[in-house]
């Protein structure tokens, strides 16, 4: 049986084409979400394939509200924050380093002052979903009675109220399409000098402009799509991010 690590050394690093015309795309895993039970919450996305260039990113909620993103790309104008900058405080580059080693993944960065370990796993459920899911067609995640029953799947993981479809901060219309997905019960965290406490499950979902996270820590793998809202900056921001 694969391992997680070497499902996502499986993806090609690159440029590819979106599973749609006329939609910007990404490939690729992450923390899908993680609360602590200190109020803080963390997010993870690497994506060595999409439509402007491989990016890893670390996402971070104080207890406050306030949302920072770090990106890990000299472009941060065609990563994360396209899509979920106007809900931040703070958007700022840093090194962003990911190591695995007997099933954990840590994930370090000096310049954001960050320590994170995390260690995913699968139930007998999850197992057998992720063994379903990427099998499924990419046109059942355009058909919203289709979203909702996935939906209502991930509310009885435990990861509350989510919709898989939805206006992101930016305006961009997006479709997330995960297509295997892990628990993440054990983890633990420092970022600017602050230990983040323990893993916990939300009493309600983290919400990042109005989009909302899970509720309890996910690691996804699988791909996410906007539609494109002007394809002369869409052509122009990819340029710039080529060169």
């Amino acid at each position: 049986m694969k391992s997680i690590e070497d499902r996502i050394a499986a993806i090609t690093p690159g440029v590819g084409e979106p599973p749609w015309p006329g939609y910007e795309y990404v490939r690729g895993w992450g923390v899908f979400g993680l609360p602590f039970d200190s109020g803080h919450v963390l997010a993870l996305r690497v994506f060595p394939q999409n439509s402007f260039g491989p990016y890893v990113t670390v996402w971070h909620r104080d207890p406050s509200g306030s949302w920072t993103i770090f990106v890990d790309n000299p472009h941060v104008e065609a990563a994360c924050p396209r899509y979920y900058g106007q809900a931040c405080d703070r958007v700022e580059e840093a090194d962003i380093a990911l190591k695995w080693h007997e099933g954990s993944l840590t994930v370090a960065s000096s310049a954001a002052q960050l320590n994170w370990t995390v260690t995913p796993h699968a139930t007998t459920f999850l197992r057998a979903m992720n063994a379903v899911a990427p099998r499924m067609p990419l046109w059942t995640w355009r058909t919203k009675s289709l979203r909702r029953a996935r939906e209502l799947v991930a509310k009885r993981l435990g990861m509350g109220e989510l919709e898989m479809a939805g206006v992101m901060p930016s305006g961009h219309y997006g479709i997330l399409m995960p297509e295997r997905m892990y628990l993440i019960d054990e983890s633990s965290a420092t970022l600017e000098g602050v230990d983040l406490g323990q893993p916990t499950k939300a009493a309600q979902n983290p919400m990042i402009g109005d989009v909302a996270l899970p509720a309890r820590g996910i690691m996804a793998m699988g791909q996410a799509a906007w539609e494109i809202r002007d394809q002369a900056e869409f052509d122009a921001l990819r340029a710039t991010a080529l060169t």
